[in-house]
């Protein structure tokens, strides 16, 4: 079972819905996700976004350790969520653009 640093237990619960490896996982993820999906992880990144950027940075990507890379995929999963939220009203979809799953990553499949 993937677990955070102990400074960050109370995001422990987004975890297994939404640290994800892959960017391929990840787009899954965000493409099945409900308005109030999105605002439960905005709601509860926000606010420690700071501290997770910082202990991340104090770790440098080669020092992470099990824990520091769910709470890096965790964040990732933040960024690339975050629009949905501030800028699409919680939809799954991006206004006047292409279909997303028409995208393929080239190395969506590698862990991050």
């Amino acid at each position: 079972m993937q677990k955070l640093p102990a400074e960050f237990s109370d995001l422990e619960r987004l975890v297994p819905a939404w640290a994800l490896a892959t960017e391929n996982e990840r787009s899954e993820k965000r493409w099945g996700s409900t308005p109030a999906d999105f605002q439960d992880l905005y709601d509860a990144m926000l606010g420690r976004i700071d501290a997770v950027m910082d202990y991340l940075d104090g770790k440098g990507f080669d020092g992470f350790d099990d824990e520091s890379r769910t709470l890096y995929h965790l964040a990732l999963a933040f960024a690339e969520a975050s629009p949905h939220v501030e800028m699409y009203k919680g939809s799954p979809e991006v206004p006047n653009s292409f279909d997303a799953e028409r995208f393929v990553a080239a190395h969506g499949d590698i862990a991050d």
